[in-house]
């Protein structure tokens, strides 16, 4: 099945190039396009994409105000952020407004439709240019109060608190997997059951949960 994409971004010479290159990309299909954040939500009402590609910085209301009403009035939607824009700040917000995925205009514009198709498939992306460090400064960010102290997340094992641990570092399904000695597939069970238990939608969120929990820092 093709991917609905809708194309969100007040530079129509960005939108009309990303459009001609789907449009040759027999799995992803342009459903409409929005030139400002209020018009990409409610075109997302009316067309229920599976993938918003959402510029930062848009007049009247911006990409993460954006990305936050449209999670949460369709969290089956998913936000990938697109921007010129390679800063931690940008990371934290548009995470925190539960986008899927960051990506930097930069990026070969392959790189760019395979992201689409990463997180239409339920994972979550972060460029390559985003650091893990900016992973972690974004994540020690907390809104209004200092972060919590270490604390066990409650209906967790202790393997389950491993990885999540792990995954908050920002490791991959095979890099946790030679730092506990386990399996790939037993890693992938692993954070399946993290998903449900913990309520989150994506590897994101997992990261997010970790560093509010306080089981990583910075540091960590």
């Amino acid at each position: 099945m093709s991917v609905r994409v809708l194309l969100a971004d007040d530079q129509p010479l960005v939108r009309a190039g990303l459009r001609v290159l789907m449009v040759d990309t027999p799995d992803l299909v342009v459903v409409g396009e929005a030139a400002d954040g209020s018009q990409a939500v409610a075109l997302v009402d009316d067309l229920r994409p599976d993938v918003v590609v959402m510029d930062i910085r848009m007049p009247g209301v911006d990409g993460i105000e954006a990305t936050r009403r449209i999670t949460a009035a369709h969290p089956a939607v998913r936000v990938l952020m697109l921007t010129t824009f390679d800063d931690d700040a940008y990371v934290h917000g548009s995470l925190r407004a539960g986008a899927s995925g960051f990506v930097v205009k930069d990026m070969a514009l392959e790189d760019i439709l395979a992201a689409v198709r990463v997180v239409a498939a339920g994972d979550a992306l972060i460029a390559p240019s985003v650091t893990r460090r900016l992973i972690a400064e974004f994540a020690a960010r907390p809104a209004a109060t200092p972060a919590p102290a270490t604390r066990e997340v409650d209906g967790i094992t202790g393997r389950e608190r491993e990885v999540l641990v792990l995954v908050g570092r920002g490791l991959s399904n095979s890099e946790i997997a030679a730092e506990l000695f386990i399996s790939i597939a037993t890693v992938k069970a692993h954070v399946a059951r993290l998903f449900t238990k913990l309520d989150a939608r994506d590897r994101v969120q997992l990261v997010i949960i970790a560093y509010d929990t306080g089981l990583v820092g910075p540091r960590t």
